[in-house]
């Protein structure tokens, strides 16, 4: 499968609480944000084999049907931040930059919809806060 791979396909694979992402750089590589290790020492942009961006997870491709930057345009953005160490989980993570190596624009719909979860969670805490209070103010 990994021959039928063209550069700049939008790779995912599988982890523990989340979906990796990366880019396709043709030869069994992939361009990816390295993210934390261990939730305490960020990585960097590198170029890994497939092999090693997967973790033997396995993973598939994201179809996209028209990239700003297709195919070898969106690897040499890509690689051009080889190296970057500026990861950040809610705003600059693997998702945010394979998004912006093919689309042009940073953002990820993990994080939107971790947002989303919290502020529902938010809102259902305060509503049920709110009535209590309600519940326990004097009628005058």
């Amino acid at each position: 499968m990994k021959d039928a791979l063209t550069p700049g396909a939008h790779l995912t694979t599988r982890r523990r609480g989340y979906v990796h992402h990366g880019l396709y750089a043709g030869d069994g590589r992939v361009i990816h944000y390295a993210g934390l290790h261990r939730f305490v020492r960020r990585g960097p942009v590198e170029e890994v084999s497939l092999e090693r961006f997967a973790r033997g997870r396995g993973w598939q491709v994201k179809a996209w049907t028209a990239p700003a930057f297709p195919g070898p345009a969106a690897v040499e953005r890509a690689r051009s931040r080889i190296g970057e160490d500026r990861y950040r989980l809610w705003t600059n993570n693997c998702e945010h930059f394979v998004e912006w190596a093919l689309g042009g624009t940073p953002r990820s719909a993990q994080v939107e919809a971790w947002t989303r979860w919290a502020r529902g969670g938010f809102a259902v805490l305060a509503g049920w806060l709110g009535g209590r209070r309600a519940l326990q103010s004097p009628v005058r």
